[in-house]
């Protein structure tokens, strides 16, 4: 039995949820979201909740009951409040700044790297080293910062880089004199 499938993901006040052609879409003060629905889950929405339960007890059902359980969560969170991730850019030269739907990065190559920002995403970039990412589709919000990410991941010497707000970055000791 998954603990986490268990409990139904309740719906604040404005939020309504509905399924139909195997689609449940959830709709919102921030917009509307939807998910194809898994053929082996059964997705209620009963009283200001939603509960998702296994169709039967096969093993491939119950692996799957609390990701979706928590996918549908994420949908319901998207539309309440939105997701955001924050990347700190640390290095000497290395720059980010964001023009209308593209993001322009200096990150110590021969040229410059300009990004467009996909559809549903808004991307700040408060000071030249810290690019704010958020938008409310959880799964866009990080792969656009894992994206940015990749360009120039932290090095374990000097710590130079993209990282994630709050990450630690293992540091190795350098040569010795």
């Amino acid at each position: 039995m998954s603990r986490i499938g268990k409990r139904p993901v309740a719906l604040p006040a404005g939020v309504t949820a509905k399924t139909e052609n195997g689609v449940l879409s959830v709709k919102g003060p921030k917009g509307e979201l939807t998910m194809s629905m898994f053929e082996l889950i059964d997705y209620k929405v009963v009283e200001g909740e939603i509960q998702v339960n296994p169709i039967n007890k096969t093993k491939q059902a119950r692996q799957f009951w609390g990701m979706q359980r928590t996918l549908v969560q994420n949908l319901v969170d998207g539309v309440t409040e939105g997701f955001t991730k924050v990347l700190e850019i640390n290095g000497v030269g290395y720059r980010a700044q964001a023009q209308g739907k593209k993001l322009k990065l200096q990150l110590g190559f021969s040229h410059d790297i300009d990004l467009d920002v996909p559809e549903g995403l808004e991307v700040k970039t408060p000071d030249q080293t810290t690019v704010e990412i958020s938008g409310i589709d959880k799964q866009k919000v990080g792969q656009f910062a894992a994206e940015i990410r990749e360009w120039r991941k932290p090095e374990p010497y000097k710590g130079k880089g993209v990282k994630y707000r709050g990450e630690y970055i293992f540091r190795k000791e350098g040569k010795k004199k």
